[in-house]
C-alpha cells in the first residue's frame, strides 16, 4: 500500500542503517515524519525506591536520540520529540499532521506490548493504519527453524538448530535521503536529565570506556575494536577480563538501544574473517549475539513469566526480602572486595563486565538468598546496556528459575577472584582503601591480623566494612548469625 504521509516511531532502533521500519516507509510513502517519545513511566520509581531508568542509562539514551536527530538532519529530515505516553502523544501528532500510517519496531515484553496495543487501538479509532517490523535480533523471527512457541528451552539446542537451518538476512542500506515535509508543528527539544527527574551522573575516569550514545559512536567503537586495535582475534581469550577497554567488544550498550544492528556486526565479523583472521574468537562474538537472540525469543515464548518470582521453571523457593542486606550489596559495602569492586564500577560508570555480573548476581541470590528480581530491577536502573530480555533472562538463569539444565549456578567468589584477579589489580582500581594489601590477600582482608591491616592502613568497620558473610570450610560463603 502506498501512503502520502507516514510517521516512523523510533524506539529501541535508534539508527538509520538496517532499519526496516524506516526503509519500508521510504519505499511506501511520499513523506516521512520520524518521531521519538520519552515515556515518563520509564523514569518512575519502582520497588525499594529504585529509579526505573537511572542517570547513566538516561544520559546514554539522550545522547543516542540527539545523534539520531543529527543524522536525520544530515539527510534533510528531522526528528519530532515528545514527552508523554506514546499511545497518547503519537495519535495526537498523527491527527495534527494528517499522517495516514505509523510504522514501528515490534517489542516482545509486557509493558512494551501494552503500549503498542494501546497505540494501535487509539490510531484505529482515528483511521490511522499501523505496520510493525521485527528487527531486534540476528535471526529474523520468520526464519527460525521452529515456531516461537516451540523455542527450545536449552540454549545449545537453539543455537545448533539456528546455525544449521537458518540464515542471517542481509542488512538494509540506510536511506540516501528522507522527504520530511514542511509542517508547522513543534519539533520538540531533547529534554534535560532534570526534566526526567534525574541528576547528572558524576563523571569517573576509572571506567573501562567513555560510553557515548548514538549510531556514530557505535560505528566508531566497532571500527576501533575490530580494525584499529585488531582486538577481535583474541576476543574468546580476553572476554572475561575486568580492566581496560578492549578485553571485550562493549557493543551491548549500543545494541540495547538499537544504535547498531546485530546483523551489521555479523557482516563485519565475516569481513574481518575474510580480510584478517578467522578463528574461535570471531565465531565467539557471533555466539554471543545468538545468546542475545535466545533471550529475546524465550521472552516472547514465555511472556510475563520472565518477571515472576518462580520464573519460567515455576520453581518456588524461599527468597529473602532483607532490604539492609540488599543495599549492602547494591552500594558495594558487603565487605567482600570482589563483589564490592564490581558494584562500585556499576554505580560509578553504569557498566560492569560479564564476569562481574555473574559473580555479583550469584552472590545476591545464592549467598544472601535475596529475591533475584530486586537485583534485576537494580541492574535495569543502573546499566547503560540494559536490555529487558537479556537482563531478566540472565537473572533467571543465575537464580535457577530460567533456561538452564543445571540446578545450581553457584559462583564461589574467592575461586572466581583467584582465576580472574589473582594479583588484585581490579580491587586496587576500585577500592583504593585496600590498595596497599599485597597479592591475593586483598581479596580477603578479614583473614589478616589487626596489626597487618593497620600496617596497610585498613581498619575494618571504619574505612572498609566487615564482611557480611563468612567463608566456611566447605568453600562456600554462609551468612553470619548475629
Amino acid at each position: 500500500m502506498k501512503y502520502n504521509r507516514v510517521i516512523v516511531w523510533f524506539k529501541n532502533d535508534l539508527r538509520l542503517h538496517d532499519n526496516a521500519a524506516l526503509f519500508s516507509a521510504c519505499k511506501e510513502s511520499s513523506e516521512i515524519i520520524p518521531v521519538y517519545c520519552f515515556d515518563p513511566r520509564q523514569f518512575n520509581e519502582v520497588e525499594l525506591g529504585i529509579q526505573k531508568t537511572g542517570s547513566f542509562r538516561a544520559k546514554f539514551l539522550l545522547e543516542a536520540v540527539d545523534n539520531l536527530r543529527s543524522n536525520l538532519i544530515g539527510l534533510k529530515s528531522n526528528l519530532i520529540l515528545r514527552i508523554g505516553k506514546p499511545e497518547e502523544q503519537i495519535p495526537l501528532l498523527a491527527e495534527e499532521i494528517q499522517a495516514e500510517a505509523v510504522y514501528f519496531s515490534e517489542e516482545v515484553t509486557q509493558e512494551e506490548k501494552n503500549v503498542e496495543n494501546a497505540l494501535e487501538n487509539a490510531l484505529w479509532k482515528k483511521g490511522v493504519q499501523t505496520r510493525t517490523f521485527w528487527q531486534s535480533t540476528l535471526f529474523h523471527i520468520e526464519d527460525l527453524p521452529f515456531p516461537v512457541n516451540q523455542t527450545p528451552e536449552v540454549f545449545t539446542q537453539f543455537r545448533k538448530e539456528c546455525e544449521k537451518f537458518s540464515k542471517v538476512r542481509k542488512t538494509i542500506q540506510k536511506p540516501k535521503s528522507i522527504n520530511f515535509p514542511e509542517i508547522s508543528c513543534d519539533l520538540g527539544l531533547i529534554p534535560e536529565l532534570s526534566t526526567l527527574g534525574l541528576q547528572e551522573p558524576a563523571s569517573s575516569k576509572k571506567g573501562v570506556l567513555p560510553f557515548t550514545g548514538g549510531e556514530d559512536a557505535a560505528m566508531q567503537r566497532l571500527q576501533t575494536y575490530f580494525w584499529e586495535n585488531d582486538s577481535l582475534k583474541t576476543y574468546k581469550e580476553t572476554r572475561n577480563g575486568l580492566l581496560g577497554p578492549d578485553y571485550s567488544s562493549k557493543f551491548s550498550a549500543w545494541l540495547a538501544l538499537g544504535c547498531i544492528s546485530p546483523r551489521f556486526i555479523y557482516e563485519e565479523v565475516n569481513r574481518y574473517e575474510t580480510l584478517r583472521k578467522k578463528n574461535d574468537s570471531t565465531y565467539w562474538l557471533v555466539f554471543e549475539l545468538i545468546w542475545r537472540d535466545y533471550f529475546r525469543f524465550v521472552s516472547k515464548k514465555h511472556g510475563s513469566k520472565i518477571f515472576s518470582l518462580q520464573g519460567i521453571k515455576n520453581h518456588v523457593d524461599n527468597w529473602r526480602k532483607d532490604e539492609k542486606l540488599f543495599w549492602n550489596w547494591a552500594e558495594g559495602s558487603t565487605g567482600i572486595p570482589f563483589v564490592d569492586a564490581n558494584m562500585r564500577e556499576l554505580n560509578e560508570t553504569g557498566f560492569i563486565s560479564n564476569r562481574g555480573r555473574q559473580n555479583v548476581a550469584s552472590f545476591l541470590v545464592n549467598d544472601l538468598g535475596i529475591d533475584w528480581r530486586w537485583g534485576a530491577m537494580y541492574f535495569e536502573s543502573q546499566l547503560i546496556d540494559y536490555d529487558v530480555c537479556s537482563n531478566w533472562g540472565n537473572w533467571m538463569y543465575v537464580a535457577g528459575v530460567g533456561n538452564d539444565p543445571r540446578e545450581n549456578r553457584y559462583f564461589n567468589i574467592l575461586k572466581q577472584a583467584n582465576i580472574y584477579d589473582k594479583k588484585g589489580d581490579f580491587i586496587r582500581h576500585w577500592i583504593p582503601e585496600l590498595g596497599k594489601i599485597p597479592g591475593f590477600d586483598i581479596h580477603q582482608p578479614d583473614s589478616l591480623t589487626k596489626n597487618e591491616l593497620r600496617s596497610y592502613g585498613v581498619h575494618l568497620g571504619a574505612n572498609y566494612p566487615h564482611p557480611i558473610v563468612a567463608f566456611s570450610t566447605r568453600e562456600k560463603w554462609t551468612s553470619i548469625k548475629n
